[in-house]
C-alpha cells in the first residue's frame, strides 16, 4: 500500500524563484526533482500573516504526495528543500522563504496518542516559544490554522484526525466564518 503524505506549503518573502506563488510553484518542482510523487495539489490561496502583524502576507497551499518510507525522510527531504529556497529558521513563527509543513501520514499518530494530544492541546500562550523535540503527527496546529485547512479542503476534505474523528472539513467548519473569508483563491 502507498503511504500518502499531506503537506502544507508557504512563502510570505519569495525567493529567488520569484514572489510567493512563483516559490510556491517551484517548491512543487522541486519535490518532484527529490522524488516524491505529487498526487494532489490544492489551488494557492492568499492569507493574512500568522500571528497578525509578525511580516508580510503569505501564499499557502496543500500537497498529497508519495514517497520515502517514513515521515523522518520524508521530514529530510522537505527541510533540504527550505534550505535550497534560502529559508533560515532563525525565529518561531517568523517570516520565510519557504515553510514546507508535514502535516499527517494517512492515520498515523507520531510518536505517540499522549505526546500528541498534550502538543494538540498545549495553550495558544505556551505555542509560540515551545517546540516539540520531535516529529508529531498530525501536526498539533492543524485544526486552528485557517491557512492550513482551507488549501487541505481541496485535496483531502475527507481526512479524519486519527485520535479526534474530525475531518478536515469539520475542523474548517468550526473556524469563525470570517477567518475562513480572509483565506481567497489566487
Amino acid at each position: 500500500m502507498v503511504q500518502e503524505f499531506l503537506i502544507a506549503l508557504g512563502s510570505n518573502l519569495g525567493s529567488e524563484a520569484g514572489g510567493r506563488g512563483e516559490t510556491l510553484g517551484a517548491a512543487v518542482a522541486a519535490m518532484a526533482a527529490a522524488g516524491l510523487h505529487l498526487r494532489r495539489l490544492s489551488r494557492f490561496y492568499a492569507t493574512p500573516c500568522f500571528p497578525a502583524g509578525a511580516g508580510p502576507d503569505y501564499v499557502n497551499a496543500c500537497a498529497a504526495v508519495s514517497g520515502p518510507d517514513s515521515p523522518e525522510a520524508l521530514l529530510k527531504i522537505l527541510h533540504a528543500i527550505e534550505a535550497d529556497f534560502g529559508r533560515e529558521r532563525a525565529q518561531r513563527w517568523g517570516s520565510r522563504s519557504l515553510d514546507l509543513d508535514l502535516l499527517a501520514l494517512d492515520g498515523a499518530v507520531r510518536p505517540d496518542a499522549e505526546t500528541q494530544t498534550r502538543w494538540r492541546m498545549l495553550p495558544p500562550e505556551a505555542q509560540s516559544h515551545e517546540t516539540p523535540d520531535r516529529l508529531i503527527l498530525p501536526h498539533p496546529r492543524m485544526q486552528d490554522r485557517v491557512f492550513v485547512l482551507v488549501p487541505l479542503a481541496d485535496i483531502a476534505a475527507d481526512w479524519r484526525h486519527p485520535l479526534t474523528g474530525e475531518t478536515v472539513a469539520g475542523m474548517l467548519a468550526a473556524l469563525p466564518r470570517q477567518d475562513r473569508a480572509e483565506a481567497r483563491p489566487i
